[in-house]
């Protein structure tokens, strides 16, 4: 298995942040990747991020999102943070990925947050067709939870429909 950079750019495009995942997968369109949190615990409210955390990481070159499911260091499911994003830009060293600010929080019983919206509304850097791009990804990524497409497949049973 290769490594690849992941970079995450912010909606002018500048870079916020770089990680090294190990690519699982290529397939048309997209890239799965596993990545692991080494960075100190990060308390979201919703759920916390912990050193050893594990990412199952979803890129597409044709959607506006990616997806990341992640997992404790048991193994033990957390639950999907998924990212609205631009179409991320992959090469077989390097993926570009321009944040839009709007999130989806999954939790593994099927329950969601939308996270941001308040950034998202307020960013002069989104022009109206990207936004309205963002706003559509975003109804695609509830949708897919609601179906339980993948990866929302793993959804707990017992979740109410």
């Amino acid at each position: 298995m290769s490594q690849i950079v992941v970079q995450k750019l912010d909606t002018r495009g500048r870079l916020v942040t770089s990680y090294t995942a190990t690519v699982i997968e290529r397939f048309a369109g997209g890239v799965l990747l596993d990545a692991r949190w080494g960075r100190p615990t990060l308390a979201l409210g919703y759920t916390t991020f912990e050193t050893g955390d594990r990412f199952r990481e979803w890129f597409y070159s044709d959607r506006w999102r990616n997806i990341f499911e992640l997992a404790a260091s048991d193994g033990s499911l957390k639950g999907w943070y998924c990212n609205v994003a631009a179409p991320a830009i992959i090469t077989e060293t390097e993926i570009r990925c321009r944040d839009l600010l709007l999130d989806l929080w999954v939790a593994p019983d099927g329950e969601t947050l939308v996270l941001d919206e308040d950034e998202f509304a307020a960013d002069d850097a989104i022009d109206a067709p990207t936004r309205a791009q963002a706003l559509a990804a975003l109804a695609e990524l509830q949708e897919m939870v609601a179906a339980r497409h993948p990866p929302f497949d793993r959804i707990a049973k017992i979740a109410p429909r």
